[in-house]
């Protein structure tokens, strides 16, 4: 029983500082994280800029409603 005591505090299973690493599958899942935000935000630009080409062509149409918002709010207080 002693010995495997003296053998457990003889090995340390702690590693030195200098040896903790990541290692290449940390590189790699670092890398692909990187890459996978590239891709999302270049993604978003596309369709933000779809989003207002639409909007400049009055694809909404958030131009013409909104006098008939006003129009209508005026009629309905008026009644």
């Amino acid at each position: 029983m002693t010995g495997l005591v003296a053998l457990a505090l003889a090995s340390d299973p702690r590693p030195d500082d200098n040896n903790v690493v990541a290692g290449w599958v940390g590189a790699v899942v670092f890398v692909a994280l990187i890459l996978a935000v590239a891709f999302i935000l270049r993604s978003f630009t596309k369709q933000i800029r779809k989003v207002n080409a639409a909007k400049q062509a009055g694809v909404f149409g958030e131009d013409s409603e909104a006098p008939e918002r006003e129009s209508d709010e005026t009629s309905s207080h008026q009644a």
